[in-house]
């Protein structure tokens, strides 16, 4: 049922397609249910595609709705992993399923490892566009050992120090969130409470 396909923007990244492109094969009649159920099946499958890749969509599957996603995901069986210390605004839809960012239009979100600033983030991730814009709203990917080679490659020095002393992160939150930034969460989302001690105790757990 999943077949290896092909679209014009894939790329080839040290003799590797980037990403892989897994659609039904259109010998076969599939249902959402079937594609759950081959989802559990084909997990191996699946894995392995991702880690040769870096990256696999699934395009033309029949999801088509935020709790028929949240199905899929639920699928591959993976534990889940909470929103908690992100630094993105975003509301949750259903199950396991949040927005992906709800900054107006014009702010730009750069390439970025998900939540690197907690000790603890996720390995792995699921995006899902429910209603396709007119224009704009791609959620971009590369391959991070190919960014950290172009920099080692441009900038010797700044990556050398990287590497020795490691990289701290501090942020300034405010009490609400900020719709107007793509990193605008307030420390009342982030730590999941309006009571500073609480967020405080939350805090330190996480970076320790």
């Amino acid at each position: 049922m999943f077949k290896e396909t092909r679209i014009p923007a894939q790329k080839i990244v040290g003799g590797i397609l980037f990403p892989t492109i897994v659609s039904p094969d259109p010998a076969i009649q599939i249902d959402f249910r079937r594609f759950v159920d081959e989802v559990r099946d084909q997990r191996p499958r699946l894995e392995n595609l991702l880690l040769s890749s870096g990256a696999v969509l699934l395009r033309g599957f029949p999801v088509k709705t935020a709790a028929d996603f949240n199905a899929a995901v639920e699928a591959f069986g993976y534990e889940e992993f909470p929103y908690v210390g992100g630094a993105a605004p975003r509301t949750n839809v259903v199950g396991r399923v949040f927005t992906a960012n709800e900054s107006p239009p014009d702010q730009k979100i750069p390439f970025h490892h998900e939540m690197a600033q907690v000790p603890e983030y996720p390995s792995k991730l699921f995006f899902y566009c429910e209603v396709e814009p007119r224009t704009g709203g791609e959620t971009p990917i590369i391959l991070s050992h190919y960014v950290y080679q172009r920099m080692k490659e441009k900038h010797p020095e700044f990556v050398e120090k990287l590497e020795k002393h490691g990289l701290i992160y501090t942020r300034v939150l405010g009490t609400g969130d900020d719709p107007s930034s793509p990193i605008g969460r307030g420390w009342h989302s982030t730590f999941l409470t309006k009571d500073k001690n609480t967020a405080e105790e939350r805090y330190i757990n996480a970076v320790l």
